[in-house]
């Protein structure tokens, strides 16, 4: 049986809708997104090019990467549009409190 790894954000370090945090969990880079439906959680780095998603911007649900432009959609991780062809993981969240939980 796999363990679940989880790693709380707290309420005063969530950034603001439209905004991203990038946090480390367990060797990995984790990008929280903040969109107007709630918290995503995604891997953060391009699986075109490897670029650090951070970097981008996120509008709306997509997250736009900074070297090429490929998009991810945060809420699933499938990518939108080309050079990105091959989706990135994305993680459940779910609030607990005001703190937001990244399950892994």
């Amino acid at each position: 049986m796999e363990t679940v790894q989880e790693y709380r954000v707290q309420a005063a370090d969530l950034p603001p809708r439209g905004k991203t945090l990038c946090v480390e969990v367990a060797g990995t880079e984790i990008l929280l997104c903040h969109t107007a439906e709630g918290f995503f959680a995604v891997d953060n780095l391009c699986t075109h090019a490897a670029a650090r998603l951070c970097e981008g911007k996120l509008k709306g649900h997509r997250i736009l990467c900074p070297l090429h432009s490929g998009a991810f959609d945060v809420r699933d991780g499938s990518a939108l549009t080309r050079p990105a062809t091959v989706a990135i993981k994305s993680y459940p969240v779910h609030a607990e409190g005001e703190d937001i939980i990244i399950a892994l």
